[in-house]
């Protein structure tokens, strides 16, 4: 049986835990580039800070939660529940609880509430992210596309 998943409001001390979680969402990503752990590190760090710095100032209103299972961090979910839309800003587990059905699982409570508000869900998945099948899966489609990321947009009428 799985431990129960739970959500709780990110503080100043996740910091270091957010940091894994960003660095686990980009090893496959770097792994080719032959870089040194402190090269790795370094640029892992800037990129980081420049993400969080991002998103503090972009979704201001947003619910940055840490993912709990069985009280211990496991991910993030980034959330700004807007007038017109529910907007996953970011979703993310570290490496060894993906592909458990964690994500499809608060995935499907936010397209409940979106059903119930009668509300789109939208999220910008970066093209070659494995997760894109899993949005799609759920009924997402791709209604915009910047070069780098797709906005996917689920709708209550089509979901």
């Amino acid at each position: 049986m799985s431990p129960p998943i739970t959500l709780r409001p990110v503080t100043p001390d996740d910091e270091p835990f957010l940091y894994r979680v960003y660095a686990g969402t980009r090893e496959d990503e770097l792994a080719p580039l032959g870089w040194d752990e402190t090269q790795r590190a370094s640029f892992l760090r800037m990129q980081f800070k420049a993400q969080h710095a991002f998103y503090q100032e972009q979704f201001p209103s947003a619910d940055f939660e840490i993912i709990l299972a069985a009280d211990r961090p496991i991910g993030r979910l980034y959330v700004d529940r807007r007038d017109d839309e529910i907007r996953i800003v970011d979703i993310a587990l570290l490496p060894e609880h993906r592909n458990a059905g964690i994500g499809s699982a608060l995935l499907d409570d936010l397209l409940t509430e979106a059903a119930a508000a009668s509300k789109p869900v939208r999220i910008h998945v970066e093209r070659f992210n494995p997760a894109l099948r899993l949005y799609q899966r759920l009924g997402f489609i791709q209604v915009g596309d910047n070069g780098v990321y797709y906005l996917m947009e689920w709708s209550p009428a089509t979901g």
